[in-house]
């Protein structure tokens, strides 16, 4: 079947992040037409470098993807897949085969044009050379074809529900062949930006590309800098330091902004709050002693009093927008009384345990709260505060010395990663393993079907109390265009951005 061409730059999906004008109120029009060409971003989590491929989280895609390093297929701001690299793509009727036809002219930001052979090089890279956990998506693949220069033939083992639109997520990235030597300080894409400069920690420049092959940004010059303090972003905005706080973290500060010189903008997000609770080894490897921490935890207590009320109760790894969502917040009710019995019967009351917290708002906020209702049914948790992404990720996701931890885990659609055996929670699988097979080479609803058995599943076996759907909370200044409610991908795509 063919795939009918579709504008393939529509607006997609802002969060977590600020912006900063380039030039002070007053100044002359040259002064006002560089500002009106600049924007800089704060994001809360910096990258600890440039490489998705080999570092796990959020904050890298969420600055490379879309921007500077791009897929054949996108996802737009309904969730639909559009396309990308690829201009159409044809499916073979064993859904076995996809034959991609790349679009023309395209050069990567080294100059560089865009071949198939960097598509079959990225992709063969992933199973080859990756070490994120998310290269797992690509697994399906059983081989890639190049018949000419803009054509690209790949086969997967068995049809796949989940394939393409993994496809559009950080997995999907094409890279240069020659463009792979340092990625940890180097990206080199097909995107509307390059990087100009990357300071560790602190901001990364961007520069709209003159040679980019689709719609040129509205803005040429972007910064994304990066805070850690809620409060300090705020005033930066205040003080007309930054344009736009993308994702408040402090949402008690929205009723700031109420005036016409800004505008709130509340929307969803696909990151699910998550109570990570080892399963594999310590305190929590006992059932009932995660079914004691459900039963401990006031969900709605935790999002009124840690971030505002605002944030959504869904009771699994699935947000409202993914197809197989069903509310399962009924399941674990909030019964404390019943959780102190569970807490004796596992032989635990008044044992502490290693509650690992990333230095993040949101994080610190939950744990002092979280760890306030464990106390009351018996359970005494040690909090150690982590770096963030350096030491938690090292610590708590690589090494996994942890009991419990809490983290948004924000890329899409990551159920079946985020809950698999290898995975720092140290979830088993092998009730889901084969279940997820089959429902990703079955129809369209024996998927849906499927996906929603897995899900019910492991909130079943409180593998891990999943909090609350994180908000997209956006405060703007008015004059600020672009700026989509709803974040349904791991990237924060800046050439939709505008002044008005």
């Amino acid at each position: 079947m063919k795939t009918p061409r579709v504008s393939s730059w529509m607006a997609a999906v802002v969060a977590s992040s600020l912006f900063l004008a380039g030039c002070s109120a007053g100044a002359s029009d040259s002064g006002e037409q560089a500002k009106k060409d600049s924007m800089t971003i704060a994001f809360t989590a910096e990258p600890v470098n440039l490489d998705f491929t080999s570092t796990s989280g959020i904050a890298i895609p969420e600055a490379l993807m879309e921007n500077v390093y791009e897929s054949l297929v996108r996802v737009d701001g309904e969730g639909e897949i559009q396309p990308g690299l690829a201009e159409d793509w044809d499916v073979s009727e064993d859904r076995k085969t996809y034959t991609f036809h790349l679009q023309k002219g395209v050069k990567f930001s080294n100059g560089a044009g865009l071949t198939s052979e960097d598509v079959k090089f990225s992709y063969e890279r992933v199973h080859n050379d990756w070490k994120n956990a998310l290269k797992s998506k690509m697994d399906v693949v059983d081989s890639i074809e190049t018949p000419d220069d803009l054509t690209v033939k790949i086969s997967l083992k068995k049809p796949s529900n989940t394939w393409l639109f993994n496809m559009s997520s950080l997995v999907g990235a094409v890279f240069d062949t020659e463009g792979t030597d340092d990625l940890a300080n180097e990206a080199i894409g097909t995107g509307p930006f390059a990087i100009e400069k990357f300071s560790r920690g602190q901001s990364i420049d961007f520069a709209a590309r003159d040679d980019y092959w689709g719609e040129k940004p509205a803005v040429s010059k972007v910064q994304f800098k990066y805070f850690k303090d809620a409060v300090s972003a705020s005033n930066a905005l205040k003080s007309g330091e930054i344009d736009v706080v993308s994702n408040l973290q402090a949402p008690e500060l929205a009723g700031e902004f109420q005036s016409s010189d800004y505008q709130i903008i509340s929307g969803t997000t696909n990151g699910e709050v998550v109570l990570s609770m080892n399963n594999a080894k310590g305190i929590f490897k006992d059932k009932k002693a995660r079914e004691a921490v459900m039963h401990a935890i006031d969900r709605k207590a935790v999002l009124d009093t840690a971030w505002a009320g605002y944030g959504e109760l869904i009771g699994s790894m699935v947000p409202p927008t993914d197809p197989y969502y069903e509310d399962l917040t009924k399941v674990w009710d909030y019964d404390p009384a019943k959780a102190k019995d569970l807490v004796r019967e596992a032989g635990i009351e008044g044992e502490t345990f290693a509650f690992t917290v990333p230095n993040l708002p949101y994080a610190k906020a939950i744990s002092e709260i979280v760890s306030a209702q464990l106390a009351e049914v018996g359970l005494k948790a040690d909090i150690e505060t982590q770096e963030f992404p350096a030491v938690w990720l090292d610590k708590t996701f690589t090494e996994h010395k942890f009991d419990m931890s809490v983290i948004n885990h924000a890329e899409p659609r990551d159920i079946l990663t985020v809950f698999s055996n290898d995975y720092y929670i140290g979830y088993d699988d092998s009730k889901t393993k084969k279940i997820a097979e089959k429902a990703d080479t079955g129809t369209e609803e024996e998927y849906v079907s499927g996906m929603k058995e897995i899900a019910k599943t492991i909130t079943e076996d409180a593998a891990s109390d999943f909090l609350f759907l994180f908000p997209n909370l956006v405060i703007a200044k008015a004059e600020v265009a672009g700026i989509p409610a709803n974040r349904v991908s791991d990237s924060f795509r800046i050439a939709d951005l505008s002044w008005n």
